[in-house]
């Protein structure tokens, strides 16, 4: 099996023909074309068999995936866990009354929300494999603290801290795997890692089960433990990832050079006939705030956000507002989790497979419609609880659509890298909003909460067809002029996801 432009042979020794792949790669930078992703440094490409395609991707999969979905899944752990510290006394012995604990939530969102797109610039430049590890490390270390505050505001300030550090990891991963693999191939990746958010959902309530023994334990509460020991936990897996994560496709120690060539060239070719700028500069800033589809992703995102985020820190108070006791709460989180999690990898493979996005993100925006609609109802628990795993499905399993399908449609790797994180970053803002809207005077219905989750919703709904109709109809403007044909690769590239050759993913 052949890509565009590829050359060489699958021998690995310098053959004649490896030479006429060389000359023609010369002759090709010559004439307009620039190296790419380190291609320069790289032999020629070879042709790869589907079979053997399928091998280096597995490869490829088994050194990124398993590390940065462990990493995920304990950031998303820490951020969450207060939900479940709320039921073992964190409430109670800081004197959270009124409204604290929903603003001890809020002042993580916001440091959070403000610092992924500075964080996703800064990606490149020190390096993946010490920036995503070393963020870990920090936020865990902070999470480890947080378990011996003794008064809300050391609570309030440990939790802006864990939001500082926690920002860069999942615009930085996003990006990082939008450098790695082709964008029809990028969904069931983000898939796989965001995962281990739901993953984390089933975890905390587990752990939290099992950590409520300790209560009592050095003298402090069971609260107290789930910090500490999910933080230490965080710590070792960030020290761990210090000596697996790799950088680039064309630095990658684990791959042959043969192998790192054929990736950045599968990936120079993905949407561009020329490939995509990779410098910085001010203009890439700019063309994204200005770029329509961004905001569009945006609000797609807060969509399913606000949803996701409310339930997923107070799933634990609204099932104790059932009527079960604080252990069994914790335990009945977990199912609605692991049904979120098949259902999201389930989509994630069959969107890669018909490359479309917009018909598992509608598919999530409809379960959480109906899910959140159920638990507004005035109707039995035992509904309301078959309520909560469309709920949980719909939120997990649509949210990693909305980020790979802007991921697939921005072109240039500064624009994208801006793009994602403006697009994480701005999107969080309806968790920051979220995390105020389930009070617990409003327990058990919480008429407020599921409400303005509602509201979002029916936003996502709104903007959702209107996205679609707009890049149907860009790409049918594009495919009916030629004139653009006629720029240079160096316009071409320039343009980006508005060159006459790129065509928008739906």
């Amino acid at each position: 099996m052949s890509d565009k432009g590829a050359a060489g042979t699958e021998s690995r020794s310098e053959s004649p023909t490896e030479t006429v792949a060389a000359s023609i790669q010369q002759a090709a930078l010559k004439g307009g074309d620039v190296p790419y992703g380190g291609e320069d440094t790289l032999p020629p490409p070879p042709t790869l068999t589907a079979e053997e395609e399928k091998r280096l991707w597995r490869k490829i999969d088994v050194r990124l995936v398993p590390i940065l979905t462990l990493m995920y899944l304990c950031s998303f752990l820490d951020r969450g866990n207060i939900g479940n510290a709320k039921l073992q006394g964190l409430t109670t012995q800081l004197n959270l009354t009124g409204n604290k604990y929903n603003i001890a939530l809020t002042m993580y969102y916001i440091p959070y929300c403000l610092f992924e797109c500075p964080a996703n610039l800064v990606l490149k430049k020190i390096r993946p494999s010490r920036w995503l590890p070393g963020i870990t490390v920090v936020w865990g270390t902070v999470m480890t603290l947080m378990g011996l505050v003794k008064n809300y505001p050391q609570l309030i300030g440990t939790r802006i801290c864990l939001g500082v550090a926690e920002a860069g990891l999942f615009p930085g991963v996003v990006f990082y795997l939008s450098l790695w693999y082709p964008r029809h191939m990028l969904q069931y990746r983000i898939g796989i890692f965001f995962g281990g958010a739901t993953l984390a959902g089933a975890f905390s309530g587990l752990l939290a089960f099992g950590i409520s023994f300790m209560s009592g334990t050095a003298g402090l509460l069971g609260w107290s433990w789930i910090f500490i020991i999910e933080g230490l936990i965080t710590v070792v897996v960030g020290a761990i990832a210090f000596f697996v994560v790799v950088d680039f496709p064309h630095t990658a120690t684990f791959l042959t050079p043969e192998e790192r060539a054929w990736v950045v060239h599968r990936k120079k070719y993905d949407n561009s006939s020329v490939g995509e700028e990779e410098h910085f500069e001010l203009r890439h800033v700019w063309e994204t705030l200005l770029d329509w589809q961004v905001w569009a992703h945006i609000l797609l995102l807060m969509s399913i956000i606000a949803p996701s985020t409310g339930i997923s820190l107070f799933l634990p108070s609204i099932i104790h507002g059932f009527g079960f006791d604080v252990p069994i709460s914790q335990l009945l989180t977990v199912p609605p989790y692991v049904f979120a999690a098949a259902t999201l990898l389930v989509w994630a493979v069959w969107s890669d497979h018909i490359k479309k996005r917009w018909p598992f993100v509608l598919a999530g925006l409809l379960y959480c419609l109906v899910g959140f609609a159920i638990n507004i109802s005035d109707v039995s628990f035992g509904v309301k609880y078959f309520g909560t795993f469309l709920a949980v499905a719909g939120a997990y399993a649509g949210f990693p659509g909305v980020i790979a399908w802007l991921g697939n449609n921005l072109a240039g790797q500064y624009k994208r890298g801006v793009g994602m994180a403006l697009q994480i970053g701005m999107g969080n803002f309806g968790a920051v909003i979220a995390s105020n809207i389930y009070r617990s005077q409003d327990a058990p219905r919480y008429v407020l909460g599921n409400g303005l989750e509602l509201m979002f919703i029916g936003i996502g709904l709104i903007v959702l067809p209107l996205t679609v109709l707009n890049y149907k109809r860009i790409n049918a403007r594009r495919d009916a002029d030629e004139t653009g044909m006629q720029l240079s690769p160096e316009e071409i590239r320039r343009l980006g996801d508005r060159a006459p050759d790129f065509r928008y993913t739906m």
